[in-house]
């Protein structure tokens, strides 16, 4: 029994890869052929399909049962593609605007405030989705809600999944193929139980 679960883990965290790869193919297939410092613009306009693809991915690593991806992504689908936009519009207006403060006189003031804000949005949007993983009918501003307020409350957890994910970009950036194939799955598994952590008093809420 032991060694069946370790088999089952392996395989779940194998097709994770696999999967996600395939739900996120457009931007996939731009890291893999192009330069994105170049292409980022198609990054930014491919990259809400990030959402559903982890809400699935957090739901197959919980549940270790791969052939349930697709039907996390369907049942996601609305409410990660909302959030996945609005978060890469909203870092993308306040990526501008850092560009622009920089160096100016009053970027000593302003610089700080977008860093936060832009720390606060990407630790919302992680949580979010993974909420949206652990209760597929919680309605999306009760998500976004308890995601602010959890993920600031519990700060230290919040920047330990930012840190993950940093960790997951310097290699996707670095070692692409790598990075997809096989350290996808173990680093959002630990983003995605940091964060159902992060959430539990939401998760142990009756509906």
């Amino acid at each position: 029994m032991k060694y069946q679960r370790v088999f089952q883990g392996v395989y779940a965290a194998l097709m994770t890869n696999v999967l996600l790869a395939i739900a996120c193919a457009p931007l996939v297939l731009i890291v893999l052929t192009t330069d994105p410092s170049r292409t980022w613009p198609l990054l930014v306009l491919f990259a809400p399909l990030a959402g559903p693809a982890l809400v699935a991915s957090f739901t197959v690593l919980r549940t270790l049962e791969a052939g349930g991806f697709w039907r996390a992504w369907r049942a996601s689908a609305r409410p990660a593609l909302t959030t996945g936009a609005v978060a890469t519009v909203a870092l993308l207006v306040l990526g501008v605007d850092a560009a622009w403060a920089w160096g100016q006189p009053i970027g000593a003031a302003l610089l700080p405030v977008i860093v936060v804000a832009m720390t606060l949005i990407a630790v919302t949007t992680i949580l979010v989705l993974v909420a949206l993983a652990e209760k597929p009918g919680i309605r999306l501003r009760d998500a976004v809600r308890a995601a602010v307020f959890l993920g600031v409350r519990r700060w230290y957890l919040s920047l330990f999944s930012l840190f993950v994910l940093a960790l997951f970009e310097a290699l996707l950036a670095a070692k692409p193929a790598l990075a997809i194939g096989i350290a996808a799955s173990p680093l959002i598994y630990i983003v995605g139980a940091n964060s159902r952590f992060t959430l539990n008093p939401l998760i142990e809420r009756n509906p």
